[in-house]
């Protein structure tokens, strides 16, 4: 019956649009690089010891506890307190456990013992009763509280001691981040009681899904406080991002507000996050107070030094810039441009030098490349000298290090004292090494690469061939920094016969956002690359996305490179996925305006999939979206908007967090109508099922002829399920009057279907005489259709009805989850974001479980009714795709003046 409603072009639209949804999520979920990272091990069993927190405080909140990790005889000789390391403190996030805090706990025990405990740290991590607060932001607050009743245990179990805390670092991990940093608006909160806070994959920007306003308000109470005190917060924060691989949180979340230039997001995950912020946290300690430093440049060297730069040196606070070059050594000169050297077994140590003062003549640049992995200094210069210098300059602070070699690019312009280049090799016994050296022009290996046009699907693409035999490319990706842009980058490396394997490496390079990514490739190879943004580039950056390739000069190398059209899919889902419910229920609001309109028109209602079909056009919605933005870049508008008290346009917030996508309302309006139509065969489908279970279950009831829209027991169960929505959560009130509405429907749905059966037959009567005779059940018989038929209307009415209020339930379910979860703690959700809604839609709901089309038709309020969903379905995309929570509130609004109709 539903499936009859649509014609084959538009069930072929919708099934193509489920194929283009099904892309961009397997893109999402499914897009990424092989997962290389290995798993953290623990080497002995871990204890979780609890602290004892004051009475008044366990009883203020008994979901929350304190524990402190610890593995072995380090955990025994730790329960006996007090304490005597230096206290880092681990947040977990949405629905996280205390226990995530072994995988760096274990590796900074490990560390700890390698120096033989000098220092060590206590990692103390918070339990939240895996709270689901992405979910629901009512106990945010609370935590954030707790956190700082936590902070002053800690630093009392350290009393007493010769270098007794005076702060905790902390590490907050998705929202535990957020709840940190929420820490600095607590009225009675001393900033001095954190020395360091470092959040991983933790969405600052805003919440990932807006699903209360306690997660919204809570946001801009942590956010405007961050930037409106930006001077007076002297706390050094490094915010870490998970990449593509998280799909939860993407990356462009993760960006804290533009405080200072330290402030960072990377893309760095699994092992080497954690073994990165052990190492950071080891150089953060200070010799002299065996605490973590107050040196907050140091702070921000450090990080810096494990996070971003990655020299190949162990850090050092005041790095040593000039190095002696004596000893024992041999001095060899190197004249030509491209130089390599393949070092094994060397006996004694070895300074090749490379003079610049011809070479700057002819190059602009030089590259150097070693496969010897250590920490050690491994290349200099020397000034104004002719052959050697006994001191050199240390240039490996400016090198970087790669996955197998290290490196160092010098413009040759910007040193113009420097006279000679000095490779160090050191004596080895029984290792291999190769160290490379070449001098080149910029023009020859700094090639631009222009991308492909966003709506060229792929079927066009731009190559450039790298024929020059180089250890260094640069590819400049002109044209490319919008979020809503994705490429597929295809590198063919063709190789002379070698016996020896062959390794090159393309490091993608963003510079505006530190996500760089890595791909190590086998030559001769094809390898492909995808290329696409966590966060657009800023309007003021001119610089250049960059994908550098360190090659081999025994390959050729051709890049290739065209449009990703499922990549720009993923992108559409990553980005944009969360606003779809509000672009469904705009969809099902213009289909109920259509529905409302057709019964005051004509007196009867049509099927939902053809008024779905006919009214939900996008032209009706976003075009006033659009004019509405645009006034408001006029003062006045501005100021009138301001007067009325309206909130702010979703469209100007996702302007303002870079999130613009071309034609995206109408893309996302598309696949909400799609959603709307498989969502209405869903129930449709769903109803059909369960009244024909009801039938086989009991013997329904005749089709109702006395229509009454107040039963007996509806008052009773409308004050019952008020008094379950005062005293235990909205939600789960709203819940059970659906229950209330689906039963009313399926009973409605079941007799129609009796009905149905138990008509006779008509056959063909050729006399008049039995025409005669039988007219008096005839009209009995047609008496009874009008019935069924008004019947079947009010179905057709319910079935949009029923879809509409299916979401809203949805919407209204993650509180209710919550609340199950902390049932045993908390009887009644306090707040309850669901509570205003429930006192309004549980009446409406018990009252639309009763109406019929035939008891509308004449009401005087029908036609206004009929009006308001339009405005409604402009108010939900302008309003509710980045606030999901005003969602519900839209929506009920036309069932409510469709309840009031019976009686007006």
């Amino acid at each position: 019956m539903f499936l009859h409603s649509v014609n084959l072009w538009n069930l072929a639209f919708y099934v193509f649009m489920v194929f283009l949804a099904t892309l961009g999520l397997w893109d999402v979920f499914f897009g990424f690089e092989e997962n290389k990272c290995s798993m953290s091990y623990m080497f002995e069993y871990p204890e979780y010891q609890k602290i004892e927190l004051p009475k008044k405080l366990a009883k203020r909140y008994p979901a929350y506890e304190l524990y402190l990790y610890g593995e072995g005889s380090y955990a025994e000789e730790h329960k006996i307190l007090p304490l005597t390391g230096i206290p880092v403190l681990f947040l977990p996030g949405n629905a996280g456990s205390y226990k995530q805090v072994r995988s760096i706990g274990s590796i900074a025990l490990r560390k700890a013992e390698d120096i033989d405990f000098k220092y060590h740290f206590d990692f103390f991590s918070v339990n939240f009763n895996e709270e689901l607060v992405a979910l629901y932001g009512g106990s945010l607050q609370k935590q954030t509280k707790f956190v700082h009743e936590c902070i002053k245990t800690i630093l009392k179990l350290y009393k007493g001691q010769e270098f007794a805390p005076k702060s905790v670092a902390i590490i907050g991990h998705s929202m535990g981040g957020l709840v940190a940093r929420a820490l600095l608006t607590l009225k009675n909160f001393k900033h001095d009681l954190i020395n360091l806070l470092i959040t991983q994959a933790t969405p600052h920007v805003a919440p990932v899904m807006p699903l209360d306003r306690f997660i919204t308000d809570f946001y801009t109470t942590v956010n405007n406080y961050w930037i409106l005190n930006a001077r007076h917060i002297n706390l050094t924060t490094l915010s870490v991002a998970g990449g593509f691989r998280d799909y939860q949180v993407r990356s462009g979340l993760t960006f804290l507000p533009k405080l200072s230039h330290h402030t960072s997001a990377l893309s760095v995950v699994c092992k080497q996050l954690q073994l990165t912020t052990v190492r950071a946290f080891f150089d953060l300690i200070d010799a002299d107070t065996k605490q973590i430093t107050q040196n907050s440049k140091k702070k921000l060297s450090v990080l810096s030094h494990h996070f971003i730069r990655h020299p190949s040196k162990h850090f050092e606070e005041n790095p040593a810039i000039i190095s002696d070059l004596t000893g024992t050594s041999m001095w060899v000169p190197v004249k030509v441009s491209k130089w390599t050297y393949v070092a094994y077994n060397e006996s004694e140590k070895i300074y090749f030098t490379f003079p610049l003062e011809n070479h700057r003549k002819i190059y602009s640049h030089v590259y150097c490349q070693s496969t010897m992995l250590d920490t050690n200094s491994w290349i200099f210069a020397c000034i104004n000298s002719t052959s050697m210098c006994q001191q050199g300059v240390d240039l490996s602070w400016k090198a970087e290090l790669l996955p197998t070699i290290k490196f160092l690019t010098l413009r040759l312009q910007d040193y113009p004292s420097l006279s000679h280049l000095v490779v160090y090799v050191p004596s080895v016994h029984g290792s291999k090494f190769v160290v490379d050296c070449e001098f080149f022009k910029k023009e020859t290996r700094y090639i631009q690469l222009p991308v492909t046009h966003l709506f060229s699907f792929g079927l066009s693409s731009r190559k450039v061939v790298l024929n020059t035999n180089g250890l260094y490319y640069n590819l400049e990706l002109l044209n490319f920094g919008q979020i809503y842009q994705a490429f597929k980058i295809n590198v063919v490396s063709k190789c002379s016969a070698v016996k020896e394997e062959i390794t090159s490496i393309y490091k993608l390079h963003i510079p505006w956002s530190y996500e760089d990514s890595l791909t190590i490739a086998q030559a001769p190879s094809s390898t492909e690359i995808s290329l696409k943004l966590h966060i657009a580039q800023p309007e003021n950056d001119s610089h250049v996305a960059l994908l550098k390739m360190y090659t081999s000069s025994d390959c050729r190398y051709e890049v290739t490179i065209k449009t990703s059209f499922s990549q720009i899919l993923g992108q559409v889902v990553r980005f944009h996925g969360g606003a779809l419910p509000a672009y469904v229920i705009s969809n099902m609001l213009l289909t109920y305006r259509g529905q409302l309109y057709s019964l005051f028109s004509t007196g009867c209602c049509l099927e939902y999939a053809t008024m779905l079909d006919k009214e939900a056009k996008p032209y009706k919605v976003d075009p006033f979206v659009i004019i509405i933005k645009f006034l408001l870049g006029y003062k006045w508008f501005k100021e009138l908007w301001d007067v009325l008290l309206l909130p702010e346009l979703d469209a100007i917030i996702l302007t303002s967090q870079s999130m613009c996508f071309p034609l995206i309302s109408l893309i996302l309006f598309l696949f909400g109508t799609c959603t709307a139509y498989w969502s209405g065969l869903l129930s449709s489908a769903s109803v059909r099922l369960l009244s024909s279970l009801w039938l086989a279950l009991k013997r329904p009831s005749e089709l109702p002829k006395d229509i009454k829209m107040i039963s007996p027991d509806l008052p009773f169960l409308t004050i019952v399920l008020i008094i379950i929505s005062w005293t235990t959560c909205g939600a789960l009130a709203i819940l059970l009057s659906y229950v209330y509405y689906v039963f009313k429907v399926v009973h409605l749905q079941a007799s129609l279907t009796t009905f149905k059966n138990s008509q006779p037959v008509n056959p063909k009567h050729s006399r008049r005489s039995e025409k005669k005779s039988n007219h008096h059940k005839d009209s009995s018989v047609h008496h009874l259709r009008l019935s069924a038929n008004d019947a079947e209307d009010s179905l057709r009415m319910h079935s949009t009805v029923i879809n509409l209020l299916t979401w809203i339930v949805f919407l209204s379910m993650p509180s209710l989850i919550y609340w199950l979860k902390n049932l045993r703690y908390y009887f009644k959700l306090n707040p309850d974001p669901c509570k205003p809604l429930a006192f309004i839609l549980i009446p409406t709901m018990a009252v639309l479980g009763n109406t019929y089309t035939v008891s509308i038709k004449s009401s005087k309020l029908l036609k206004t009714a009929s009006q308001f969903p339009l405005p409604l379905a402009v108010g939900v995309i302008a309003f509710g795709s980045a606030h999901l929570y005003r969602v519900p509130c839209f929506a009920f609004i036309p069932l409510l003046l469709h309840a009031l109709c019976n009686f007006m």
